[in-house]
């Protein structure tokens, strides 16, 4: 779908703090409702009838709670109505997955359910949970993520942050939590979800920030939904919300959070496909494998490998490799020696390897180890770059490398663009004719590569041209 300027302007420079690893995530509870779990004012629904309250028309929710604390004597009303509403199982959104597919080291949350640690999980990464000022201290070892869930967690809803006397001494009972926030927030670009920035926790760790630093505080992001107009608005009402939304947009400013309006909430999934989409497009997958080169002798082939991995490495892209036999050691070379050359400018993260499991050790056939491993690995490149495909039958002979077409077919399957380097010859130039059969297919909105693929089916092309020609594809998919 087509974005607006500041839209486009967001994802680009958003991306950017991704590939720096400089990203944190604020969701509040419009995130958990989108999975279908309640919102603050749902939560107190009950709550507040009990006292002889109504909700609707109730907007310091925070009082509400305590003046049921008051009259019942206790927090055991509420403590029990978190348990019902958030105990019950719920699937995370398709916000919850992307995110957590993404390299984001940082979440924080007002949020009491595991929607956030359970989308991670499933991402295979490693969550250290703080939901506890003494676990501020403690690392979790391996971690991938720290999650960061400021009013506690529904596993413990005795400790949740709930009434006005709460949020009034929290900056004593919580003060590690207000710190560590406020050293995120200088350091890392937020993007706040599902977030209405009436949380006075938030709005004391930002009004600190702004007074202490100033116009050097970093440049965050919040999506908020545009106003609509309702059935039984008339003009006039509809523009006083129109008008209070504008000032509270203009308001963020103060504390260096741009707004970015949508016109509904589906908008936001679909602008963080498309965040995921650039960022994996600068990770390339160098699928291949070679018992024979062809043409070349093993030094020429291995030297080629070698530098095209190298300069995909120094033009700022990612290199993702399942260690092919008589491929992955020139790929795993040529980008630690571009790392090594320059490690001021190169990272080794520009460099996943993904060596193949040799042996069954468990319940699973290798074959099945094999392909669940593909598509893993696959997944997290937007770029496929085929070469050779070739391997030994064990008896002498060279065969077809079934293994590479197979991932071709997960590339294809994930969405990824393929380049095949049709000169190596073997599967690479068996992929090369299937695409020819059909291009829109592969290269749907990028039609200009079509003629560049079929110059990289040449034998006759130095190494220097192919590389050429595979950069220039890879930098202009980029642009």
């Amino acid at each position: 779908m087509p974005f607006d300027r500041e839209i486009e302007a967001f994802i680009k420079n958003f991306v950017l703090d991704l590939s720096e690893n400089n990203v944190a995530i604020f969701a509040g509870a419009g995130m958990s409702k989108g999975a279908g779990y309640v919102d603050w004012s749902e939560l107190l629904n009950d709550i507040a009838e009990e006292i002889g309250l109504n909700v609707k028309i109730e907007s310091d929710l925070i009082s509400l709670a305590q003046y049921h604390v008051n009259e019942r004597g206790g927090k055991a009303g509420i403590i029990k109505k978190i348990l019902q509403e958030f105990s019950e199982q719920a699937e995370p959104s398709d916000n919850h997955k992307l995110l957590a597919r993404l390299p984001i080291t940082t979440y924080w949350t007002t949020n009491y359910d595991t929607l956030i640690e359970d989308s991670l999980k499933d991402a295979f990464k490693i969550v250290d949970i703080k939901h506890q000022v003494e676990q501020l201290s403690n690392t979790r070892p391996k971690r991938d993520v720290v999650l960061y869930k400021m009013h506690g967690d529904v596993h413990h809803p005795a400790d949740a942050i709930l009434t006005k006397e709460q949020y009034e001494f929290y900056y004593r009972t919580h003060e590690h939590f207000i710190t560590a926030l406020s050293g995120d927030l200088i350091s890392k670009t937020f993007l706040f979800i599902g977030f209405s920035f009436t949380d006075p926790n938030l709005d004391y760790v930002l009004s600190r920030l702004n007074y202490q630093f100033g116009d050097i505080n970093k440049q965050h992001y919040c999506f908020i939904k545009k106003e609509s107009k309702e059935t039984d608005d008339d003009d006039e009402v509809f523009k006083y919300k129109q008008r209070k939304q504008k000032l509270r947009v203009d308001d963020l400013k103060r504390y260096r959070i741009k707004a970015l309006l949508v016109d509904n909430y589906i908008d936001i999934t679909e602008i963080l496909k498309e965040i995921e989409k650039r960022y994996i497009k600068k990770t390339i997958f160098i699928s291949g494998s070679a018992e024979e080169y062809g043409q070349w002798d093993r030094n020429q082939a291995q030297s080629f490998v070698h530098t095209m991995s190298k300069k995909i490495v120094t033009s700022n892209f990612r290199v993702v490799n399942g260690f092919g036999w008589g491929i992955g050691s020139a790929v795993i070379n040529g980008a630690l020696e571009a790392v090594y050359e320059r490690p001021d400018k190169y990272s080794e993260d520009q460099l996943i390897i993904k060596p193949f499991p040799q042996f069954e050790t468990g319940g699973k056939k290798l074959s099945e180890l094999w392909e669940d491993y593909r598509q893993r690995m696959i997944a997290l490149a937007g770029i496929a770059v085929f070469i050779f495909g070739n391997k030994s039958d064990g008896k002498g002979a060279v065969i077809p490398a079934n293994g590479v077409m197979r991932e071709f077919e997960i590339a294809v399957q994930h969405g990824l663009i393929p380049i095949p380097i049709a000169g190596t010859g073997y599967i690479t130039n068996d992929i090369y004719k299937e695409i020819l059969k059909s291009p829109e297919k592969y290269y749907t909105g990028i039609e200009w590569i079509i003629p560049i693929i079929k110059e990289l089916a040449s034998d006759k092309l130095t190494v220097d041209e192919i590389i050429k020609k595979v950069l220039f594809i890879i930098q202009t998919i980029n642009k």
